[in-house]
């Protein structure tokens, strides 16, 4: 087990040596020496770490799924140490809980920040910052392929038609993310480029984007998307990283594909379109629905930017829709829909079998091949729960550290779903940097939880409960 998380966290601890170095040169290139010397050391430790680690004799054996979910674990604490060192060794001054707390919110692309002006901070600190979320969000999406076998096949089937992955098999999916995740950043900044934005913000937006994070190379979003056209087509953009990450290429690539390989899709296309409706109808109160509508695209992919004239009055609407979250293999986070979409219609077909007996309802649904499995709902039912006591303790243990109970509340459901905090959410204002050390470690514990807690908890459903 300790090879495999050698072999395995060795690949992100390259690749963080690479993100140093393209650091360095863009520091080099614009005379920004200020914290040069900190990305020297990260590079350092990064590639000694990531070579020994590579060299390390590869494994053969079977890996168990726990092992695997462990390794997991493992590199959500170890990674953002080297993320850190940036902001350590900057001339601003950080204690180590600081650091160590603004690279754990980067890694799991929440977006809290102890920096109260992004305006006074190094470019290539800004930089840095936006790329811990581009790197937290590949290792996010490789943590899911890692622990395919876990899921139930109408999850799966969104991904591949694989069962599960041998080695060969993993490094070709491996390879494929990558490459398409890297391609969907330079598309995104292309169009930010479009909407004339500057080359450096667009640069820091495309990787905050694709990474569903909430850092900004600026204090207000409001500043740079400042006209209606910028505002819907940002909109748009955000929902990247709401839908799957394979689906453009399922859609130009893939031949003799049915709708079922698309139903997770299809879904979350007619979720947004009834949003759409429903605000459109019902919310749009000043008539400035461009405004709305980058709130609404800005929840559900769990990005959480809002402008100087979202509503704010809908804080908890906005917050309901992050909870629900986007598709399965995105950077998104929430419950997912099509989880609680197999949930609700599950439930009401229990509620009528007892009201109306003499007939059948089976668990079958539109576009999906197969029924949903009693075992699937009972994962589902249990992630319901989970979330439900993450977001009881979150709020218990704030409340107690001097946080009132409203601020706690938001608090806690966008740390667990990884937003960042903003005014439509009530929260615009909130200082990290004044936090107590206990309120910052419990933060930090729960921004790990609400990256893994989704994929952890469906094998100890398995390992407890789901004995064959």
């Amino acid at each position: 087990m300790n090879r495999f998380i050698l072999n395995y966290l060795g690949i992100f601890f390259t690749l963080l040596s690479v993100l140093s170095f393209f650091n360095i040169i863009y520091s080099y290139y614009f005379n920004l020496y200020l914290n040069i010397d900190a990305y020297f050391y990260t590079l350092l430790i990064s590639l000694i770490i990531g070579l020994f680690s590579l060299f390390k004799k590869k494994i053969d054996l079977k890996v168990s799924i726990y092992a695997k979910i462990f390794t997991v674990l493992i590199g959500y604490f170890l990674l953002p140490l080297i993320i850190s060192i940036p902001f350590y060794f900057s001339i601003y001054n950080l204690s180590f809980l600081n650091c160590y707390f603004e690279a754990i919110s980067g890694f799991t692309s929440t977006g809290f920040t102890v920096f109260d002006n992004v305006k006074h901070l190094d470019q290539s600190l800004l930089l840095w910052r936006s790329t811990s979320q581009w790197f937290g969000g590949v290792y996010f999406l490789f943590s899911i392929l890692l622990l395919i076998d876990i899921f139930d096949d109408s999850l799966k089937k969104s991904l591949t038609n694989f069962i599960s992955f041998n080695y060969s098999e993993t490094f070709k999916q491996y390879f494929k993310i990558f490459i398409l995740y890297s391609v969907l950043t330079f598309i995104l900044f292309i169009f930010l480029k479009l909407i004339n934005l500057r080359t450096f913000d667009s640069f820091n937006l495309a990787l905050t984007i694709i990474s569903s994070g909430g850092f900004l190379p600026v204090n207000d979003i409001s500043n740079i998307i400042n006209t209606n056209i910028k505002e819907i087509i940002f909109s748009f953009l955000m929902l990247f990283s709401y839908f799957s990450l394979f689906l453009i290429y399922n859609i130009f690539f893939l031949k003799n594909r049915s709708l079922n390989f698309f139903a997770e899709d299809i879904y979350l296309f007619l979720y947004f379109i009834i949003l759409i409706i429903i605000f459109f109808v019902f919310f749009n109160f000043n008539y400035n629905f461009s405004s709305i509508f980058f709130s609404l695209t800005s929840s559900m992919s769990s990005i959480g930017f809002s402008l100087k004239n979202s509503p704010t009055n809908l804080w908890f609407v906005f917050l309901i829709i992050v909870v629900v979250g986007g598709s399965f293999f995105s950077t998104s986070s929430g419950l997912r829909l099509l989880k609680i979409y197999f949930l609700f219609r599950y439930s009401i077909n229990e509620l009528l079998s007892y009201s109306r007996p003499n007939n059948i309802y089976a668990n079958k649904f539109k576009l999906i091949d197969s029924n949903i499995e009693q075992k699937d709902i009972n994962k589902y039912f249990l992630s319901l729960i989970i979330f439900i006591l993450s977001l009881f303790s979150i709020i218990s243990l704030l409340t107690v550290f001097n946080i009132n109970f409203e601020d706690a509340f938001k608090l806690g459901i966008l740390t667990i779903m990884n937003t960042v905090n903003s005014s439509m959410y009530g929260l615009g204002n909130f200082n990290f940097f004044e936090l107590n050390a206990y309120s910052k470690i419990v933060l930090i514990v729960f921004m790990i939880i609400g990256r893994i807690e989704l994929l952890t908890i469906l094998i100890i459903t398995k390992k407890f409960l789901f004995k064959s």
